[in-house]
């Protein structure tokens, strides 16, 4: 497994969609430099607990569960405020959190459509904006949007998802452009395919709507999308958002940067 080496000691980290896939590997490589984590995702309690004694295993300062359901724009608020009240001002923000949904478009659900924008876009937004106000205050912050190669290319059946990570890209390079002179840097990272419970789901979900095998998803869809021929790994993500957050990367901001094995090279 790949580890951080960067030193983040003392700040504070709010990760969203944490408990599982990307979003797990990124708060558990921003504990191993030192932060103090709040993070929100789903699961049962046995699951939170342990989710959170794996971050003080791993070196977090501390670490708080905020719950919320990213649809509903007062909960966003609620969490970006818990997570203030339980550790200061949000150094860092990493917005992870997305839901998908695979459908041609006249068929596509339109409350799918409606959770899609509302979790992969409209949260992006929403905690944003409750967290970049300290963030202004303190004259430093680091706000990282974890998109997609779908931010920067499209595939059919999948419409909301590919219009929602687009919105996100358009989203971090406007925001980093408003705070580009207050020492708050603003970024996006776009995974090709990970390997992850999302992307198992997705698998699934294209064999479906393809009417082929989930092996030929993996090969003949997934794959072939990635000249590397291999699933991107959630370390590899989560070792970028680190740096991003360092003192090193002071001056990347506004970027979308794809980890996506060359997908969009092509």
């Amino acid at each position: 497994m790949m580890e951080s080496t960067q030193n983040l000691d003392g700040r504070h980290a709010l990760v969203t969609g944490a408990t599982s896939g990307i979003g797990l590997g990124i708060t558990q490589a921003l504990a191993r430099a030192g932060c103090r984590v709040a993070f929100s995702g789903l699961g049962d309690d046995a699951t939170i607990a342990s989710v959170s004694q794996s971050l003080l295993d791993a070196g977090a300062e501390s670490a708080v569960h905020v719950p919320a359901d990213l649809r509903e724009v007062d909960q966003v608020e609620a969490m970006v405020t818990a997570a203030e009240r339980h550790h200061g001002t949000v150094d860092i923000l990493v917005n992870n959190a997305g839901i998908q949904y695979v459908s041609p478009v006249q068929d596509f659900p339109v409350d799918r459509w409606d959770a899609i924008l509302a979790v992969n876009l409209s949260a992006v937004f929403h905690a944003i904006r409750c967290a970049l106000p300290g963030m202004l205050d303190a004259g430093q912050g680091r706000i990282i949007n974890i998109a997609s190669a779908h931010a920067l290319r499209a595939s059919p059946f999948k419409a909301a998802y590919v219009a929602a990570k687009h919105g996100v890209a358009g989203l971090t390079k406007t925001v980093a452009l408003e705070v580009a002179e207050t020492g708050i840097t603003v970024n996006a990272v776009a995974p090709g395919y990970v390997d992850t419970p999302l992307v198992r789901g997705q698998i699934a979900d294209t064999a479906k709507a393809r009417d082929i095998s989930e092996d030929a998803v993996v090969r003949d869809v997934m794959l072939k999308s990635q000249p590397t021929r291999r699933l991107v790994a959630v370390e590899e993500i989560a070792s970028m958002v680190a740096w991003l957050c360092s003192d090193g990367a002071a001056s990347v901001t506004g970027t979308v940067l794809p980890i996506d094995g060359g997908w969009t090279a092509r």
